[in-house]
């Protein structure tokens, strides 16, 4: 599908060339292509690399000119066909000099800078320096383009080298174990280990020692047409010496000259041959020939082994492209190398594909899909780069939320704020002296909990537990707020029962977490239902009084409603239990929520200035008139829109575990209508609200779970062909959406610890913070990047966060038995 026009570099021996290739799409695809060659002089292959590099940028100058496309910024692929190290597809890390190349200050560094610089240096043309590769895998491209069965690249000419495609899995040095990747064998250098020792020749030691990289490329120097040639000179001077030949004559030009064929180069050499030195000249150019043919064919035997075996198949039919001047000019070289390979590997059928273009039609194809690749990459990181949030963005989110909790303390701006400060009429923490058995009820999704709670003082000071879970049908949520409470009271005398206390009064402390107006401890008016929830006839009532109706309905028990308290409260009032120096509540489940305790004298609604209240923040409504509107994205705002309540608890909806998914979701759906992911193939199932649960970001972003895991969650969601590519994707869009998340919360928990210090006057503040909820717990990241973020926007808090082991329904209870203390004290 790819259309263009692409510049090729091609470099790999004494010349080079720059080719224009045009690849054109009316209906069938067309490639056509301009090229021109250019010499490479021996002074500057074995001068400095800026003079080496400055020459090919000339020489691309020139071929850009003559083209008149100078004003041009073309997307360019680099054929580099010595061996290199890469780690993306556009740097590579040049390991050593062959093929007789000696640059200085080469080796060691990419080869892509080098070029870029020279470049830059000119001025006067710019190009996109896309891709780098190798030759081998230039050929194989090349080669591909007509033959989809060719995975393997062969050249066979100055050097020898070649690559194929191998199984993700198997390649331990790159991430990720999905789908293939070419590997570049530089097979050149089998042998350099020893591993050839024992078939290696006099004459073969004699060219290593004489050439300019002793004890490397062993195997090239077997093989390829730089050092043929050479072991045929050395065989006919031992030969001549030996007086087998040339009457025992050599001549100063045999001695130096490296070219061979029968009489007349001889006579060229300044040889007299007979007849028969012709013969034998012709044998040993046979037998150097033939050996290489064969040494070729037993690696290349290798490489189709290693291909089968991959593919788990009993008959392998595959193309390799091959190219280089040995295999395409030796009259010979190539039929013998056929043959043998269909000799030791007669299970594989294997068709030899000449590539006609050399390898630059191919390292225009590998940039063709690798332009693309970067043009879809730029534009996922610009649509992400909107979810990502720098420390500036986050130092005014903490101050909006600062002024926002100013606003909702105060008498005169308390109805207008978003974020409400309620009083909850918790004046303390527990002290230790608290006894005595009570219920606990635990409303705040669609599981609650009752629980009964054994509170003991004094020296074996302890609360022991029990619970049951219950769940709330879907059509209970939404249906009446009688049938919602009815249900809870049958739940709550199936556990007496359970527990064998049927017909118990207990003191009973009730945490419901959704915004609630209180004027005392055992009342709360439902402001409004959040979550989901949606049961009529309960908003602007207390849900005290809707939970005692029920009861008497039933007529099955009596409770004593003592505490009505949100789920924050009770996380701080059950930590506190453990560690005096809690003050503060967190919640970053299905929804998150705040509380802390505040100075009676900021806290305006309530009468009195003395101590101090916990105030329930039901942060979650922060932005509601709004103060994220500039971090808002368009995803959050279709989240927002889908959603039961729009417009409301903007804050939650951009980090709570109800809201992750859906954000991720649309994100994805986004990508793939811009056929960025998924090869722009929609399932149906990912356009399906609330598919992606908030669960999988957790599993996904779990550092233990490889991509094919990734793909199996990919696949229960309909996306059946995704690519190892969409599993890195989503893994990223994943951590960005988390990252974002949790950032906002440490920036809302950092304007409350602070808030706590100013208000007591220190310097420094070292606090606890209690934390329950599922999306805090078990996500692999979550609270790692909040902790940084709270430890970097408030400096002067050193604070403790710990987990509340057995959530709030402790804490409604311990809450409770403080309020029987404090009712028992005074009375």
């Amino acid at each position: 599908k790819k259309t263009g026009d692409f510049l090729a570099l091609d470099l790999g021996g004494t010349n080079f060339r720059v080719l224009l290739v045009r690849v054109s799409s009316n209906g069938k695809q067309t490639v056509e292509m301009e090229n021109q060659i250019y010499a490479i002089p021996e002074n500057i292959m074995r001068g400095s690399g800026t003079e080496l590099f400055n020459h090919i940028a000339e020489c691309l100058a020139n071929f850009l000119e003559k083209l008149g496309i100078k004003d041009k910024k073309l997307p360019l692929g680099f054929t580099f066909s010595f061996p290199c190290q890469q780690t993306k597809l556009d740097e590579s890390i040049l390991v050593c000099w062959t093929k007789g190349f000696k640059a200085s200050g080469v080796e060691g560094r990419d080869v892509v800078g080098l070029l870029r610089k020279a470049i830059k240096n000119r001025g006067d043309f710019d190009i996109d320096i896309v891709a780098v590769i190798n030759d081998t895998v230039g050929t194989m491209m090349t080669c591909g383009y007509d033959d989809h069965h060719c995975e393997i690249g062969l050249i066979i000419g100055t050097g020898t080298n070649a690559c194929y495609m191998e199984e993700m899995r198997h390649l331990e040095l790159v991430d990720g174990d999905e789908g293939r990747m070419c590997v570049n064998m530089e097979w050149g250098a089998f042998g350099d280990d020893g591993a050839l020792d024992d078939i290696r020749t006099e004459f073969d030691r004699e060219i290593d020692a004489g050439s300019l990289n002793p004890g490397k490329q062993l195997f090239e120097k077997m093989i390829s047409g730089m050092y043929m040639g050479e072991l045929v000179r050395l065989i006919l001077v031992k030969m001549a010496k030996d007086g087998l030949l040339f009457q025992g004559h050599t001549t100063p030009d045999l001695s130096s000259e490296g070219l061979v064929s029968a009489e007349q180069i001889l006579r060229g050499l300044g040889l007299d041959p007979s007849p028969e030195d012709c013969v034998a000249t012709q044998r040993v150019c046979q037998i150097v020939s033939t050996r290489a043919a064969h040494l070729c064919a037993a690696s290349l035997a290798a490489v189709l082994r290693q291909i089968r075996d991959n593919k788990a198949t009993d008959r392998l039919r595959t193309t390799v492209g091959v190219d280089g001047s040995v295999y395409k000019n030796h009259p010979q070289f190539a039929r013998r190398l056929n043959k043998m390979v269909r000799l030791l590997v007669p299970d594989c059928d294997v068709r030899f594909l000449r590539s006609e273009d050399g390898s630059g039609k191919g390292a225009a194809m590998v940039t063709a899909v690798a332009y693309r690749l970067a043009k879809q990459h730029a534009e996922r990181q610009r649509i992400l780069d909107s979810l990502r949030l720098d420390r500036d963005q986050l130092l005014e989110v903490k101050r909006r939320m600062e002024e926002e909790m100013k606003r909702g303390l105060a008498k005169n701006t308390h109805a207008a704020a978003a974020v409400k400060m309620l009083p909850t009429f918790v004046r303390s923490t527990p002290d230790g002296t608290e006894r005595g058995d009570f219920l606990a009820l635990d409303l705040g999704g669609t599981n609650f909990r009752v629980l009964l709670v054994r509170v003991r003082s004094g020296k074996r000071r302890s609360v022991e537990m029990h619970n049951k879970i219950y769940t709330i049908p879907q059509d209970i949520t939404q249906g009446t707020g009688d049938e919602l409470f009815d249900h809870i009271v049958h739940c709550i005398a199936d556990f007496l029962e359970y527990m064998g206390m049927k017909g118990a009064s207990l003191p009973l402390g009730f945490t419901f977490s959704f915004p609630c107006h209180q004027t005392r401890l055992d009342q709360g008016i439902l402001i409004k239902w959040t979550k989901g929830f949606k049961a009529s006839g309960c908003e602007g009532e207390d849900v005290a009084t809707l939970l005692k109706d029920a009861i008497h309905r039933s007529e099955e028990f009596d409770l004593d409603v003592v505490a009505v308290v949100n789920d924050t409260v009770g996380t701080m009032m059950s930590c506190g239990y453990e560690d005096p120096q809690c003050e503060v509540g967190l919640i970053v489940g299905t929804g998150t929520n705040a509380c802390y305790m505040e100075e009676m004298s900021n806290v305006e609604l309530v009468d009195g200035d003395e101590g101090r209240m916990c105030v329930n923040m039901e942060w979650g409504a922060f932005g509601d008139q709004g103060e994220l509107e500039d971090i808002c994205t368009e995803f959050d705002r279709a989240v927002d829109d889908q959603s039961t309540y729009p417009g409301k608890q903007r804050y939650e909806k951009m980090i709570s575990g109800m809201y992750l998914g859906e954000i991720v979701r649309n994100v994805l759906l986004d990508f793939t209508a811009k056929g960025l992911l998924f090869r722009g193939k929609l399932s149906e199932r990912l356009k399906t609200r609330g598919i992606f649960e908030t669960k999988f970001l957790s599993q996904i972003e779990s550092d233990r779970l490889a991509l094919r895991q990734v793909r199996s969650i990919l696949q229960h969601l309909g996306l059946i062909s995704s690519t190892c590519d969409d599993s890195i994707l989503v893994k990223e869009v994943c951590s960005v959406v988390s990252k974002r998340a949790a950032q906002l919360c440490g920036a809302g928990l950092a304007a409350v610890v602070d808030k706590i210090r100013l208000n007591r006057g220190l310097e420094k503040l070292s606090i606890t913070v209690g934390v329950d909820g599922t999306l805090y717990k078990l996500h692999p990241h979550f609270s790692t990047i909040m902790r940084e973020t709270l430890r970097d926007l408030a400096p002067d808090c050193e604070v403790t966060l710990i987990q509340s082991e057995d959530g709030s329904g402790k804490g409604a209870a311990l809450i409770t038995a403080v309020a029987c203390r404090l009712r028992d004290a005074r009375k």
